[in-house]
């Protein structure tokens, strides 16, 4: 058996916290260094599906932020003037105790994520990146932005869509692409009607509502963006009620309410793939960084925590570490292959309109795939 005694982790997104809260649990030392140098989140919310719910008490931190989100059951498929479609039940997969789906603010997430690290003794520090690594058969070298040194078991790359350790590992063979959409949100007060996820879509458009807390929910659309423009921040309210003009029933009530730029935000989609094994000997990428994808599946983030938790069951399991990381990639890569390839595939139809696209049946296959154990 090979110990793995002292781990690296570059990114200090949802990925990179869970992978340092998963390794601490099982007695690793770890280091965590975040590029930004004030610690904060983009977005407004994130929707956990019943598999994310799952691997987040077997974390242990689900219990820590219930009190902050909220729990619903069901997913709701409606048309654009909001007529129902589809119900699409949730499955309690972390015990009956818990619920199907959560929605929180990523905020409210961070907070206990990053708070969760530090108190299980993960040594984090902010305004640091990677400069260089030299490999060993024992170990990684590294030496950091601030001329600092260590020396690692494993170095973990969870820095995003533009991961620096992916260019190291990869060189320019990986790149994110621009998909053609971009994603708009926007938070409002929880109308008492969402209390479930509410999809509504057709060939006019899209969009959803999403309850994150008693009082808190949020507006998304996605929207054909060619050529992938730059738009002044205060055009955002203008331009996301456009994307939405022909969206009724509740969204066509809230639309109106739209007029704070500052506070819609605006993110176009990219993507990319790792399409062969996601480390090279003692330095690995998880997350974004391997398989950064579209939300129209809603399971970018949980297939990072996934990679997470499934990184720290092998690392504590028998061999070589060659042969614990090849376990790894055997666990992840089809079903991440799988997310990230449909969840585009979503958005392609989207964009050409396709009417005879079964979207609900994508995500009646998406729901029964990540049910499965991980």
């Amino acid at each position: 058996m090979t110990e793995v005694n002292k781990v690296l982790v570059v990114g200090g997104g949802i990925g990179g916290l869970c992978a340092a809260i998963a390794l601490r649990r099982q007695g690793v030392a770890v280091d965590l260094v975040e590029l930004k140098s004030d610690w904060t989140v983009y977005g407004v919310g994130i929707i956990q599906q019943s598999n994310v719910v799952r691997e987040m008490a077997r974390l242990g931190v689900l219990d820590r932020y219930l009190g902050a989100a909220y729990a619903f059951e069901d997913v709701g498929i409606y048309d654009l003037q909001g007529n129902p479609l589809a119900r699409i039940p949730g499955q309690r997969l972390a015990g009956p105790q818990y619920p199907a789906n959560v929605g929180i603010s990523r905020l409210a997430l961070h907070q206990v994520l990053s708070s969760t690290a530090i108190e299980l003794g993960a040594q984090v520090r902010l305004g640091l990146s990677v400069e260089s690594f030299e490999q060993d058969a024992d170990g990684v070298d590294v030496t950091f932005t601030d001329a600092s040194t260590g020396r690692y078991a494993l170095l973990v790359g969870a820095d995003g869509v533009y991961s620096k350790i992916r260019g190291m590992l990869f060189g320019d063979t990986y790149r994110p692409r621009f998909t053609g959409q971009a994603v708009w949100r926007y938070n409002f007060a929880r109308d008492p009607s969402i209390d479930h996820l509410a999809s509504y879509m057709g060939p006019g458009g899209n969009a959803g509502l999403v309850p994150l807390s008693d009082n808190l929910m949020y507006l998304f659309s996605t929207s054909h963006e060619p050529e992938n423009p730059w738009y002044e921040q205060a055009q955002l309210a203008d331009l996301m009620r456009d994307r939405i003009a022909n969206v009724g029933g509740l969204v066509g009530t809230l639309r109106e309410q739209i007029t704070d730029s500052t506070k819609v935000v605006y993110k176009p989609m990219e993507v990319v793939f790792v399409d062969e094994p996601w480390f090279k000997g003692r330095v690995l990428l998880i997350g974004d960084a391997a398989h950064a994808t579209t939300p129209h599946l809603g399971q970018g983030a949980g297939m990072a925590i996934e990679d997470a938790l499934v990184l720290s069951m092998e690392l504590a399991g028998e061999g070589s570490l060659q042969a614990k990381l090849e376990r790894f990639m055997a666990r992840r890569f089809e079903r991440c292959k799988f997310i990230s390839e449909k969840s585009v595939l979503a958005g392609d139809r989207e964009m050409a309109r396709d009417q005879t696209f079964d979207r609900i049946g994508l995500t009646k296959q998406m729901l029964k795939l990540t049910a499965e154990p991980i």
